[in-house]
């Protein structure tokens, strides 16, 4: 897909659901071993036009998420790259045993694409929300997890995916009118952070969604005089390793900002690696709160939770002191 300047405004506009659709069309033409199944959600997967142009490489599995993995699973053995696409929760939560066996013990070369992660299913509420989709996916071993930080960089990972031989759980987040992150064309480096901007007081490490909202609380940092860096940790396992030992070693304050509940998820994981490092630096997580919460608008709930760039700058500010 051209990353020309404004197929990339485009894509911002139409929002992740309907560039994984075009994506994946992008890519059928020439890639007769990639195989879309959804759970009875192909139009909400942007999956349309797909199976218009490609019926035989399309599968709709009905809502039957845990049959549908083994079933994805089955079909992989033929030498197929699966794409198997549902509402976040429903493919980690409800079918969490298959994705175990077949992804993690079996090695199956299955792309899990949970749709409308974090809280942008809006007034679907708690049971669509995904907000531990992270902390069940991580503790399988051998899933790579990958939250690409806007729709361009989803395009990018789609592209990577249908190359990949594995298994991988890509975790959609953000809405129409998602922000750019990306307003060019960049290698990804799947497995190596992205380092957007540098700075020597603060780090954010961010995932997914929380990514332009961090750019925009550094920016707002830097006017205090507080110089702040920003990582895009697009990949949350394997962890890149090398990145946080930089964040940790040139900062004084490690801040991970996450679209998620703050058990289990990025700010976790890179306090594991903290512990086990034995490192000073100081962390602090943001995140979502461990309980279930109000129902709304998604816009309205970033701001609820305090996710939005402003707010983020403020909680941070009051930790930096």
């Amino acid at each position: 897909m051209n990353p020309s300047a404004s197929n990339i405004k485009l894509w911002s506009k139409f929002g992740p659901r309907a560039v994984y659709g075009m994506a994946m069309h992008n890519l059928a033409k020439d890639k007769p071993n990639l195989i879309a199944i959804s759970g009875d959600l192909g139009n909400s997967s942007g999956l349309d036009r797909f199976k218009r142009d490609y019926p035989d490489q399309y599968l709709n599995a009905g809502i039957a998420e845990q049959n549908m993995i083994g079933f994805a699973a089955g079909v992989s053995r033929n030498f197929y790259n699966v794409f198997v696409s549902s509402f976040a929760p429903f493919l980690t939560m409800r079918a969490a045993e298959q994705v175990r066996m077949n992804l993690g013990y079996m090695s199956a070369n299955v792309k899990l694409v949970g749709i409308g992660s974090g809280l942008s299913m809006g007034f679907l509420g708690n049971s669509h929300y995904g907000l531990e989709d992270i902390s069940i996916m991580r503790a399988i071993p051998g899933l790579a997890i990958v939250s690409p930080a806007d729709c361009f960089e989803l395009v990018k990972v789609v592209e990577f995916a249908s190359e990949y031989t594995g298994p991988m759980y890509i975790r959609l987040t953000g809405a129409p009118d998602n922000p750019i992150v990306y307003n060019e064309d960049y290698g990804f480096d799947f497995g190596k952070a992205v380092w957007l901007k540098e700075g020597c007081d603060i780090c954010l490490i961010a995932t997914g969604s929380m990514v332009a909202h961090s750019m925009v609380a550094a920016n707002l940092i830097s006017q205090c005089g507080i110089s702040c860096s920003v990582v895009n940790m697009h990949t949350i396992s394997p962890i890149d390793s090398e990145a946080l030992d930089k964040a940790f070693d040139n900062h004084s304050l490690v801040v991970t900002i996450e679209e998620h509940f703050l058990s289990g998820g990025l700010g976790t994981l890179v306090a594991e690696y903290r512990a086990i490092k034995n490192i000073s630096c100081k962390h602090s997580l943001i995140g979502l709160p461990n309980c279930y919460g109000v129902t709304a608008e998604y816009d309205y709930l970033l701001n609820y939770y305090g996710l939005v760039g402003s707010q983020i700058a403020e909680k941070i500010k009051s930790i930096f002191v």
